[in-house]
């Protein structure tokens, strides 16, 4: 619980937690989409028949444990709002467009190395009513699994020196500022793609000290 982000009140617990035992659906291993994971599924850009709009990014980055040791075959998605700062999503009535051929959702697994790479687009700012004149600094949803479905970590990406991030409060509710910076990403002109997109190096560290904040840790 944050106050200055207001959700957390109405999402925090205010009853002792109930312990209830695993069934099959706990216990076996995550199933995303409706299908195997397809050449495209890390490539928001080619996910319709035309080319979404907006600044083409490569992220990529590793899935490491506290000693540096790779975590391979890992599930992750990654959700995120388009160029505008729009969802394709019910809920949101946010006045930028919609773009047709940007769904603005991706999965892959890590390789041997714990590597995952996606190719998408930056998405925008938007407004989300927390506060006054509340805007989000322009981010990234990711989810991780383990082996079963209910091992599960969330996190945010966020971008370099974005000037929205002294006024956010989901990033400030994390009090250490060193943490903080594991949730920015890095520019890295060795994942730039020449005339496609810049590249941006996202580690992810599962625990330790060094350990990248997910939202079920806060």
């Amino acid at each position: 619980m944050y106050p200055p982000y207001k959700p957390t009140l109405l999402r925090s617990p205010r009853k002792p937690l109930i312990v209830l035992p695993h069934t099959l659906s706990e216990v076996t291993g995550p199933v995303y989409g409706h299908g195997d994971i397809s050449e495209t599924d890390n490539d928001l850009t080619r996910q319709h028949d035309g080319e979404p709009l907006g600044e083409r990014i490569t992220v990529s980055g590793r899935v490491i444990d506290d000693n540096g040791r790779a975590v391979p075959n890992t599930l992750i998605e990654i959700w995120q709002c388009n160029a505008a700062g729009r969802y394709r999503h019910h809920v949101d009535r946010h006045a930028a467009p919609l773009d047709p051929n940007f769904s603005g959702a991706g999965r892959t697994l890590t390789d041997g190395q714990g590597r995952y790479f996606f190719t998408t687009i930056k998405p925008g700012a938007y407004p989300w009513q927390n506060h006054p004149n509340a805007w989000r600094p322009a981010h990234i949803h990711f989810s991780l699994f383990g082996t079963a479905f209910c091992q599960r970590l969330v996190t945010q990406m966020y971008f370099p020196d974005d000037p929205l991030f002294p006024f956010d409060p989901i990033f400030n509710s994390i009090p250490d500022e060193k943490a903080r910076k594991r949730l920015i990403c890095k520019f890295e002109m060795d994942l730039t793609k020449p005339e496609w997109s810049l590249g941006f190096r996202f580690d992810i560290v599962l625990r330790g000290r060094e350990g990248t904040p997910f939202e079920s840790k806060r």
